[in-house]
């Protein structure tokens, strides 16, 4: 198992890497989950896949890809958009409740936003627990990379049960709302992990 970082700077230097990463999210979001997401020959995408984001994808070494996320700086702005949960707050996206956060969306360099976190649905059971926590370490490292000590993102409101096993201290930032099933903004907090 294997985890590369994907910018628009070195995406040359990983082959099909990137194309295999939205072509996996196409396969759990759409196919699998149903999910009315833009889709371009075969692969999935939205507004957020810019040059300001970074992509996390946990891999074999032939490339099928396991695991993956973005991470989008909340300071970034491309058109009307910022950053996925900032504009579902602004009322922006139809598929996102307005009401998410108890306060205002953050922007800020220090805070990134996690988004399109996924475990690739074929990823055996036997697996699925080491992928995740390969991918929320590297997520981490990334992350710090970059500048940020947290990240905001919007999970099922089942977190409290996993967030110990990997590591990464996390806190409710939001209510959790109705979206394709019960979700909750959290943020997770990598400054224990600075050093």
């Amino acid at each position: 198992m294997q985890t590369t970082t994907l910018s628009f700077a070195n995406l040359h230097n990983h082959g099909e890497l990137f194309a295999n990463m939205l072509r996996a999210r196409r396969e759990l979001f759409i196919v699998h989950n149903k999910w009315n997401l833009p889709e371009a020959m075969g692969m999935e995408y939205d507004q957020y896949d810019t040059p300001a984001s970074r992509w996390v994808v946990v891999h074999d070494e032939l490339g099928r890809v396991l695991a993956g996320n973005r991470l989008t700086p909340t300071t970034t702005r491309c058109g009307i958009y910022s950053y996925m949960i900032r504009d579902a707050q602004r009322g922006l996206l139809e598929t996102i409740p307005a009401n998410l956060l108890y306060e205002e969306a953050p922007q800020a360099d220090h805070i990134w936003e996690s988004s399109r976190l996924f475990v690739a649905h074929d990823v055996p059971a036997s697996q699925r627990r080491a992928v995740h926590a390969r991918l929320i370490l590297e997520l981490g490292h990334a992350a710090r990379s970059l500048g940020a000590t947290h990240c905001l993102t919007l999970l099922a409101a089942t977190w409290p049960r996993w967030c110990d096993r990997v590591g990464v201290k996390m806190k409710g930032m939001g209510p959790v709302i109705e979206t394709d099933g019960a979700h909750q903004v959290v943020a997770m907090d990598f400054t224990q992990s600075l050093h």
